[in-house]
């Protein structure tokens, strides 16, 4: 059995079991966090940051979690609406005023949140190098004409929400996403969690490792615009950029440490009202662009009392509110199983169960 460092609380020595079957299964490197009323009771990590297992996976090792990001500009975008500093019913154009054009002025704040927002990709061809440049991708969203009336259509926005999500907060606060997210919440709550990554912190990433086969169905949609190779994850100009709907940096204790803001009463971020709104449903149906059925909340799916999301290759977080508990894994080897994931974080999550 794989050798497994850290802490866990006894009641939950079944997600220890399922971290180690991963590890010794499936993972090359991983951890796994669980926390209650926002304290610890799990946090444990084994494996190899590397490919070649010549590096332990250490306590402080971060990797990227791709998706699982998507959860940290959410949570920003609730802290600023609980603030009375964004009104999530507004229409974006009421923060960003270029954004109005080609019939986009009833877009509303919520429909971002809510994958609805009739936006899911760029109509002009990108590369992945145009990513880096926050003012002409943001540009090119202002311009463009919805492809769906808001608000009616779930189309999982992969990489566009970050940045629709990210310039509305921008034009409340003044503060790019990564910057807003460093100072208001991971400052704050001491979470090694990164949206943007500075170069001091290089040293502590375990590479991503990708998929070697492509899940039934992702191929029958075609590439994304543009489309994203997992190694870009592992360039100097992937980590430095500010892409708040996929290049977030961390482990399972940050992941956790941030999100158990949901399910502890908000910690002083968010009131415990603040906090339930992410459980609002914003659409519920089959997915346009996942081929799958969701229910989306502001920024999170949402089942019953819970509400999660997970990151390209395998990252998850889940918030239960009615356990108080938030539950994070995060590992460097990618599986690519199904359009939502495959099932190492789902035996973790169930494994909290007993």
């Amino acid at each position: 059995m794989a050798h497994i460092e850290g802490t866990c609380d006894e009641r939950f020595e079944a997600v220890r079991d399922a971290l180690a079957a991963s590890l010794d299964k499936d993972d090359v490197g991983a951890s796994v966090a669980v926390y209650v009323d926002g304290a610890p009771v799990v946090d444990l990590w084994g494996g190899y940051a590397d490919e070649a297992r010549t590096r332990p996976w250490e306590r402080d090792t971060i990797t990227a979690v791709w998706s699982t990001t998507k959860t940290m500009t959410a949570l920003c975008a609730l802290i600023l609406a609980d603030r009375g500093e964004l009104d999530l019913d507004a229409p974006v154009a009421a923060y960003w005023p270029e954004f109005a054009a080609a019939g986009k002025d009833d877009v509303r704040v919520r429909h971002v949140l809510g994958h609805t927002a009739g936006l899911p990709s760029w109509d002009e061809p990108l590369t992945v190098e145009r990513l880096y440049d926050w003012p002409a991708m943001t540009a090119l969203l202002a311009a463009q004409a919805p492809a769906s009336e808001p608000g009616t259509v779930g189309a999982y926005h992969a990489v566009t929400q970050g940045y629709l999500a990210g310039e509305v907060i921008r034009r409340v606060t003044g503060r790019r996403l990564g910057r807003f997210f460093a100072e208001e919440v991971a400052g704050p709550l001491g979470a090694d969690f990164h949206i943007g990554l500075a170069p001091e912190h290089d040293h502590r990433v375990a590479p991503v490792i990708p998929a070697t086969t492509r899940a039934p169905g992702f191929a029958d949609r075609g590439p994304g615009n543009p489309d994203v190779p997992a190694a870009v994850a592992n360039t100097e100009a992937w980590r430095r950029a500010d892409i708040p709907s996929a290049n977030g940096f961390g482990n399972a204790r940050s992941v956790a440490a941030v999100q158990s803001v949901l399910t502890s009463g908000g910690r002083g971020l968010l009131s415990a009202a603040g906090c339930e709104r992410a459980l609002e449903e914003q659409f519920a149906g089959e997915d346009q662009v996942l081929g799958a059925r969701i229910r989306y909340g502001m920024g999170y799916a949402v089942q019953g009392r819970s509400c999660s999301w997970g990151g390209w290759g395998g990252s998850l977080v889940m918030n239960d509110f009615d356990r108080r508990m938030t539950v994070a894994y995060v590992m460097n080897r990618m599986l690519e199983q199904g359009p939502l994931g495959d099932d190492r974080g789902l035996s973790v999550v169930l494994a909290t169960f007993g």
